[in-house]
């Protein structure tokens, strides 16, 4: 058993359990703890370093969600075998949802891809929108930087260092007008002779983006790790396109062994690439958000891309790209001369709402909201009972449920209608048809809905399933 010696800083402003799990974390980057070795128990080492058990519980369970350690039952933590680790330098929802188009109103819908717009922070915005707009400065009115104007970028590259682990600077970063237009935008600095491979099920807005951007398109089965390498090589792309921190719609978080075998297929051969989708990456409850695949790239093969979308509104439309520096170079040549997408205004309010303090503020607020909901979601489906699994909870504003008593998607989402009760099935987001169906997969969303709703919501699906 390997013996950790830590020196915890009481005095320090970073939670006991973050500095324990920083300390392990390092100590199996930089081999000085091996693969296979077993950790002292959680009792252990709370008794060792004289703080409380779960305060070790909540370090371990951070370890094991990023992949570095394994818990096999009844012999304790192991660190997991990771060959070649990469270090990090120092320092959906239905579719019509996420594509715009109105959905059909019903009396509850568990929508994966919703936003609590009532907590939107009016007046804060109210007042940054005074202060922009109180002096006349004719400037604000001119066609700016194409890449997003430089206060705005510096501004979130210091977020995305700070918040996800990020390595980039000001110049890496294109601001644009959400998510769609900036993919359309790398596929043009990529150029289209890519065959661009997807997890399967995956966002069916990114397929289809890519397909009618003339790229060659497949998919690639996943396992409870993320996407497969060994098919991705098999399937001879070129560009993967993942979203390791939260898979939608699976909500599969990437251990750090795959990620490192994603990074290393990459590193193969040139041109490849991989595009990081990290959208809703702030909502965790359990330990703190997973770091960017991103901040894990020493060579410059990671996309990355963001948006505001989920955690302050879809309608702020404002997203953001991380290129590496090759890329960099290649846009700067070909496509800056196209204008930024989004106005000079709203990038100066979000900039003042980052900086000022209010975007981190907003992002507690609503971590505690969807918390509440989450945790009142969960207990009232286990007292409904029924044959079903419950995963993908543990992040997000989605979890699933496995129905294994035979009956299909189709009825169970055909029974909840009846009801007044909208719910998603897994199969809309099989693009190419190849996903086992065996069991019915049914996705509850719950950012729109408040802890009663919800109540009454999952009562009237007992009524419908159960009867």
């Amino acid at each position: 058993m390997y013996e950790l010696t830590i020196n915890l800083r009481q005095r320090d402003k970073t939670p006991l359990y973050e500095q324990i799990y920083e300390y392990i974390r390092d100590e199996i980057r930089e081999g000085r703890i091996a693969s296979g070795e077993k950790l002292p128990s959680t009792r252990a080492l709370s008794r060792h370093l004289d703080v409380s058990r779960s305060t070790v519980e909540l370090a371990y369970e951070q370890l094991l969600s990023e992949g570095y350690i394994e818990s096999q039952p009844y012999r304790g933590y192991f660190v997991s075998q990771i060959d070649g680790l990469y270090q990090i330098r120092p320092a959906r929802a239905e579719d019509g949802a996420r594509s715009g188009r109105e959905p059909e109103k019903y009396p509850y819908d568990f929508t994966p891809n919703g936003v609590d717009l009532k907590s939107f922070p009016y007046n804060t915005w109210r007042k940054l929108s005074k202060e922009c707009l109180m002096d006349d400065r004719a400037e604000l009115f001119r066609l700016g930087c194409p890449q997003g104007e430089p206060e705005l970028r510096r501004a979130i590259s210091s977020y995305l260092h700070q918040a996800r682990g990020v390595n980039c600077t000001p110049e890496q970063i294109i601001v644009g007008a959400g998510n769609d237009y900036l993919m359309m935008l790398l596929c043009a600095v990529l150029g289209s002779r890519h065959r661009v491979a997807l997890e399967n099920p995956t966002y069916r807005q990114a397929y289809r983006l890519f397909a009618n951007l003339s790229c060659d398109v497949c998919t690639v089965d996943m396992d409870e790790k993320g996407m497969r390498v060994d098919e991705l090589e098999k399937s001879g792309a070129d560009i993967a396109f993942v979203m390791p921190s939260h898979q939608y719609p699976l909500g599969t978080v990437m251990p750090i062994r795959r990620r490192t075998e994603l990074l290393r297929w990459a590193d193969r051969k040139d041109g490849r690439y991989i595009i990081e989708d990290d959208y809703d990456s702030e909502f965790r409850y359990k330990g703190k958000p997973i770091p960017a695949l991103q901040g894990y790239d020493g060579n410059g093969k990671v996309i990355y891309i963001g948006t505001f979308s989920k955690s302050i509104a879809p309608a702020i439309r404002m997203s953001y790209l991380v290129l590496p520096p090759s890329l960099c170079e290649i846009y700067r040549k070909r496509w800056e001369f196209i204008s930024s997408t989004v106005s000079k205004v709203d990038q100066l309010i979000l900039q003042k709402f980052i900086e000022e303090g209010y975007y981190e503020r907003h992002l507690n607020k609503m971590r505690a909201l969807y918390r509440s909901r989450h945790d009142v979601l969960l207990s009232e489906l286990k007292d409904m009972g029924g044959d079903f699994a419950i995963s993908g909870e543990n992040a997000g504003v989605h979890l699933l449920l496995r129905f294994q008593d035979g009956r299909s998607e189709e009825e169970l989402i055909r029974l909840a209608v009846a009801k007044g009760v909208k719910v998603y099935g897994l199969s809309g987001y099989d693009v190419d048809g190849t996903q086992n169906t065996e069991d019915a997969v049914i996705l509850l969303g719950y950012a729109n809905l408040d802890e009663n709703r919800i109540r009454e919501a999952v009562r009237l699906l007992k009524e419908a399933w159960y009867g």
